[in-house]
């Protein structure tokens, strides 16, 4: 079946381009979607006289996508989950935990279905690069580090807390030592 494109589709062309699609893929996606259009005579007549208004559209729509890129991109996102001793999740981090994490530190508004993880989710701790896919082929990376409980409180990049506790404790042990003679 021949369709006119009214946006940009991945593999099959851009905006007013005609393709040969499946049939199905036409009826059942593209036309509910509102992309495309059966190539007749009539819309194409039709077509080239809203051309213009699609691509204004299309930038427009182009554009807002560039902005919540401008507004996620490199951010960094630290995610604390339960994890055994050996590095792996008592769960998993997915596409869900993520954009709450991310909307909630920048003030996004990224679903989860724009969250793309390839490998499915994460399920161990360490350090990934995250794709956003924002939509109109525009892209964002974030990184994210998924850390067990109590380890981001612990350490800090020079130590200084970790040094404080031990202080602490050191203080602790010395005055419960004076006092148990004095007894």
């Amino acid at each position: 079946m021949n369709v006119i494109l009214l946006e940009k589709i991945g593999n099959l062309g851009g905006i007013g381009d005609t393709a040969n699609v499946k049939a199905g893929f036409a009826r059942n996606f593209l036309f509910p979607q509102g992309k495309a259009i059966p190539a007749t005579k009539t819309n194409l007549v039709d077509f080239e006289a809203r051309r213009a208004e699609l691509l204004a559209a299309h930038d427009e729509n182009v554009a807002a996508s560039q902005k919540r890129k401008d507004k996620v991109q490199g951010a960094a996102l630290t995610i604390e989950v339960n994890a055994g001793d050996d590095g792996r999740l008592f769960g998993s981090v997915g596409t869900r935990d993520i954009a709450e994490a991310l909307n909630a530190q920048v003030g996004s508004e990224v679903s989860k279905s724009e969250v793309a993880l390839p490998n499915g989710v994460i399920r161990e701790l360490g350090h990934y690069e995250v794709v956003i896919n924002l939509g109109y082929e525009v892209r964002g990376t974030i990184s994210l580090a998924v850390v067990g409980l109590g380890a981001a409180v612990a350490v800090t990049d020079d130590g200084s807390l970790i040094k404080e506790i031990d202080d602490a404790e050191a203080a602790a042990a010395e005055d419960s030592g004076r006092e148990d003679p004095a007894e």
